[in-house]
């Protein structure tokens, strides 16, 4: 497609103090694509995910979403991106309808069209019985929807998803994959799709990049990474414990536990 990619991200780099999260970081989300951000806890996943929605100002490099850069075009920015962060943050004196109202106003969103939106997500995601509840009493698997649903209400082009699976029910999680390959096939939008779920990564994400210490070790297809490691029919997993020389390291760690069992 013409234009711009949904996200590129040139030499990102983001320091802590004297530790670097982010080492000179390069990857492009390409137009119709999910693409899988893989690492190790520490490895700087979310922090090049806050950078790009804006919550973290990079020390270097370049964050640019359909060209337009985070740090000049903030807002407009924004309005462009669906965000699921890793850690919930929800109005917990809120019920879902109260919050997901405001997520609407603020996206300044038609509201017959906002509120036909929401019903179609709530009864997919049989939230019905959770909707006038305050959210403060919702499991964590309930309140992990409602902040799903505040990502795509607005229908953005660009989805930057931190670990949004977590604590859903098999039900939803299928639900959440075959949206996500249906929201892309039109083929002009794009997903920002962080993981520790190697299975989820190898079912879903069209490319991966593999973080190590802040530095991409590997990207590519699951096809291409294998060819890099030299691993013709090695699983996702396997491809990455080679790529973050962790594999000894795992084997090392079951021997000693099976030693000491």
């Amino acid at each position: 497609m013409d234009g711009p990619p949904p996200l590129r991200a040139s030499d990102l780099t983001v320091r802590y103090g004297e530790r670097v999260a982010v080492d000179r970081l390069s990857f492009t989300v390409r137009p119709g694509e999910i693409y899988g951000l893989l690492g190790s806890n520490g490895a700087g996943k979310t922090s090049t995910i806050k950078s790009v929605v804006g919550l973290v100002r990079p020390d270097g490099g370049e964050v640019l979403v359909f060209g337009r850069d985070v740090r000049r075009d903030g807002l407009l920015v924004k309005s462009q991106v669906g965000y699921v962060p890793e850690t919930s943050l929800l109005y917990d004196a809120l019920t879902p309808r109260e919050f997901l109202e405001f997520v609407a106003s603020v996206r300044r969103l038609d509201p017959a069209a906002a509120n036909e939106r929401t019903h179609s997500y709530v009864a997919a995601f049989r939230l019905e019985a959770e909707f006038e509840e305050p959210i403060l009493t919702l499991s964590n698997g309930t309140r992990q929807k409602v902040l799903l649903i505040a990502a795509l209400l607005h229908q953005p082009p660009l989805l930057v998803l931190d670990e949004p699976l977590n604590s859903l029910d098999p039900r939803s999680v299928r639900i959440m994959k075959d949206l996500l390959r249906r929201y892309v096939a039109a083929g002009d939008r794009g997903i920002l799709f962080s993981t520790h779920t190697m299975e989820v990564a190898e079912r879903l994400c069209h490319r991966v990049g593999i973080l190590d210490h802040g530095v991409l070790r590997g990207e590519g297809t699951l096809e291409a990474l294998r060819r890099k490691v030299a691993a013709g029919d090695a699983t996702l997993e396997e491809v990455f414990l080679r790529l973050t020389e962790e594999g000894e390291g795992v084997r090392a760690a079951v021997d000693s536990l099976g030693a000491s069992g």
